[in-house]
């Protein structure tokens, strides 16, 4: 006797295999990726991360100012360091500016958290290379975190590089 439904085609065996292989893989990716979070996060902690955003906002601000000066004054200026220790511990100090920090108008805050200061080198053409520093110690051992940016004699100013962010 023929069976009225006709038989459903079956999966091949290589395709089921590669189906619980995809089932299993995803959630085991998941717990991976959240790992690997976690461990950002517990190196990085926000805090830091968000005082850390004011050393980049601030040492792109001090070139931009100093090259406002420039293309005003037609000199760079040199300025800082201010303060004059680098703050230590991500607490936050005083901000009073030397005086060339007051004429290019750079005002960060009335507090602190880093070190900001603008040094002028002559580059082997003769042309003047300007690189803005903050440096801090958020987490106050000693080892200082460095955010600097350089601006070159065309106005050109190079990423925000970092070395040692966390410390």
């Amino acid at each position: 006797m023929e069976s009225p439904v006709p038989n459903k085609p079956r999966m091949a065996p290589w395709k089921k295999v590669a189906l619980v292989v995809a089932v299993l893989a995803v959630p085991c990716l998941m717990v991976v990726a959240g790992g690997v979070f976690y461990a950002i996060s517990r190196k990085y902690p926000p805090q830091d991360q968000a005082l850390s955003n004011e050393a980049r906002v601030n040492v792109l601000r001090l070139c931009s100012d100093v090259q406002s000066y420039r293309d005003e004054h037609g000199v760079f200026p040199v300025a800082g360091p201010v303060p004059k220790e680098v703050p230590r511990g991500g607490k936050a100090v005083p901000f009073e500016p030397d005086e060339n920090l007051k004429h290019i108008g750079f005002e960060p805050g009335e507090r602190v958290r880093y070190q900001y200061q603008v040094v002028v080198q002559e580059t082997p053409l003769g042309e003047a290379e300007v690189t803005c520093y903050a440096r801090g110690d958020l987490d106050g051992d000693g080892q200082v975190s460095v955010f600097s940016v350089t601006l070159d004699a065309n106005g050109m100013t190079s990423p925000v590089k970092v070395e040692r962010e966390e410390e």
